[in-house]
């Protein structure tokens, strides 16, 4: 499986370790969350048009997705020597691709 990801955040260990914490986002998480807010102030309220709607949005509203917060993101660690060699920045784009091993034998 591979998935496309944003670089939203990149924080250093909150332990001073030497590695990096890099929060990612879907890309079409990143384009919800840069939608323009409500010229009505109207930022922390979802509309529904019906019952439906609201179900299917029910957990993404709870999370924080849908007023005006950033969803849900996945974060990786990463060691020095793997950031720098990356040369990772906010904004890239970043493939992740994650694959089952192989069992063979016993």
């Amino acid at each position: 499986m591979k998935k496309e990801y944003i670089i939203v955040r990149i924080d250093a260990s909150p332990d001073g370790a030497p590695y990096v914490i890099v929060s990612l986002s879907t890309s079409k998480d990143f384009r919800e969350q840069s939608t323009p807010a409500s010229p009505f102030g109207a930022g922390g309220v979802m509309g529904f048009t019906n019952m439906d709607d609201m179900v299917k949005n029910l957990n993404k509203m709870l999370s924080g997705g849908g007023m005006g917060q950033p969803g849900s993101t996945t974060s990786i660690k990463l060691d020095m020597h793997e950031y720098k060699e990356l040369n990772l920045s906010v904004g890239d784009k970043v493939y992740l691709e994650m694959t089952r091993a192989e069992t063979t034998g016993i």
